[in-house]
């Protein structure tokens, strides 16, 4: 069965910076690909970035929801991944706080 994975990432960068520093992280992913995680594609709609991504293997689908002070970050994971829902969310936690906050 899936499995949402939700992460709230409190920041002070203001809407538009945290929209900039995102764009620039997916382009980033798409550009080294290969890893662990590779970005098939993201579709913007105002505040939001829509996108899908495929570890070990298995597909899925998240949203950023960017705000002015914080992002929320959705990943509804396939059952094979679900399995791993909570170190999944660590690792999303600390690639959001790299990427929006330069924390390591």
């Amino acid at each position: 069965m899936a499995e949402k994975v939700t992460v709230s990432i409190p920041h002070k960068l203001g809407k538009e910076e945290a929209i900039r520093r995102i764009k620039s992280g997916f382009a980033v992913a798409r550009e080294k690909g290969g890893g662990m995680m590779n970005f098939a594609d993201e579709t913007w709609t105002g505040d939001q970035v829509a996108f899908n991504v495929s570890m070990v293997g298995q597909n899925a689908a998240g949203t950023i929801d960017i705000r002015d002070d914080h992002v929320v970050i959705d990943v509804t994971l396939p059952w094979l991944l679900a399995k791993m829902a909570e170190q999944a969310k660590v690792l999303i936690e600390k690639q959001g706080n790299r990427l929006l906050l330069g924390k390591k």
